[in-house]
């Protein structure tokens, strides 16, 4: 069996390299995939064939993609969490010492020097003091999201000396074990508001999370506060940090997103979306989504889905796997099994998971499964899509 990928973007060649040749042809115009990749092209108005069975976004954010359209379709959407962590946690720790020593003012001022090697030198040592900064530690870092990227950004803070705190209410037990003990909790996102000279978010952009940082929220900080936001843009009411800063309230705003309202303004520092923009990242990201994508693809299992349960089963030789996306209702595992044991097909293994309205059944039956089989099980109502997966042998 062959599949077919098609991508939206460039997408790292160390990724297509884990998409094997005899199995797999990828390509920016292909008719028919089997799944696309894609980075930052905006899907929710491309037509996505009915062929497609997947979606694999090389990165964290899904926000280009229509999942909730693609979950009424049963196509799981996956990405690349933690990929590009470190990457976004290099570029807020930059950000952070950018801020609080004044390094953009310092080269604007350098660079706009005129006159003799003395003159020159006589203007360094004399402007310098207009560019006293503050070191990093003993100061305060609240980080709101401590999934990859936020326990990353903890970590490292702590590191460098800082005192840091941390808000997340669904923090995973996978993200806790990672998070060094000396991150202290926050009890809820005005008591770190309150305690934080620093603040960087990083939680994905919903609507729990728009205007996350707010006019009233800012007023909780101290005095002479920065405010980092390489997450998504909305996630900072643009006019509230813009009047926080024009009221010296806030001292600086570090942010990921310029707008045409900020990237002017004189303590705001913008940069061109760099978030995840090396080349580690890219192909970290690539990587990640390209094995995803291809274990589902060849045996039905998922992992990382943003709108699908995890769901791994492992397969033995010499049957044939079904894999089923359906409504979360009850007795769907029971018209399934039922069709099959009619047509005196014998279940080896069976998983069922379930995640909010969605449910997603894997089963590995002895032998083949006829077509009518698959026409009966597809025809149960509330069943959204269904794909029968040959023995991988």
């Amino acid at each position: 069996m062959t599949f077919k990928v098609l991508t939206l973007n460039n997408i790292a060649l160390a990724g297509l390299e884990r998409l094997p040749r005899d199995r797999y042809e990828v390509a920016s115009e292909i008719g028919h995939p089997d799944a696309i990749m894609v980075r930052s092209a905006d899907m929710h108005k491309a037509t996505i064939p009915d062929s497609v069975k997947a979606i694999g976004r090389a990165g964290a954010g899904v926000n280009n993609i229509p999942v909730e359209e693609m979950s009424r379709r049963g196509l799981p959407v996956f990405n690349a969490p933690g990929a590009n962590a470190n990457a976004v946690k290099e570029l807020v720790l930059g950000g952070m010492l950018l801020a609080a020593r004044n390094l953009c003012e310092s080269w604007d001022y350098v660079r706009t020097l005129d006159g003799s090697e003395e003159e020159v030198q006589r203007a360094v040592e004399s402007g310098k003091k207009r560019f006293v900064g503050s070191e990093l530690p003993g100061r305060t870092l609240g980080v709101i999201g401590l999934g990859a990227i936020g326990v990353e950004v903890a970590n490292a803070a702590l590191a460098l000396g800082m005192q840091v705190i941390g808000y997340d209410p669904n923090m995973t037990v996978e993200r806790a074990w990672q998070l060094d003990s000396g991150v202290r909790q926050a009890v809820s996102l005005d008591d770190l508001f309150s305690r934080s000279q620093f603040i960087s978010a990083h939680v994905p952009l919903s609507d729990a999370t728009r205007g996350l940082v707010n006019a009233d929220r800012l007023k909780l900080m101290k005095p002479g506060g920065v405010l980092l936001n390489f997450a998504r843009a909305p996630i900072a009411d643009d006019a509230a940090v813009i009047a926080s800063l024009d009221q010296e309230h806030l001292a600086r705003y570090v942010t990921d997103f310029p707008t045409v309202a900020n990237k002017s303004h004189p303590k705001v520092i913008a940069l061109p979306h760099l978030g995840a923009s090396t080349r580690e990242a890219e192909e970290n990201c690539a990587i990640m989504i390209a094995e995803h994508l291809r274990d589902f693809l060849e045996n039905g299992n998922i992992r990382r889905s943003v709108n699908f349960p995890e769901a791994i089963l492992p397969r033995m030789e010499g049957n044939t796997r079904i894999a089923i996306a359906n409504a979360n209702v009850p007795n769907m595992v029971g018209q399934i099994s039922t069709a099959l044991a009619s047509a005196g097909l014998n279940i080896s293994d069976l998983l069922n998971k379930s995640r909010g309205e969605v449910a997603y059944t894997l089963a590995d039956v002895d032998g083949r499964l006829p077509e009518s089989v698959v026409e009966q099980i597809s025809s149960i109502e509330g069943v959204l899509s269904m794909r029968v997966i040959p023995d991988a042998a």
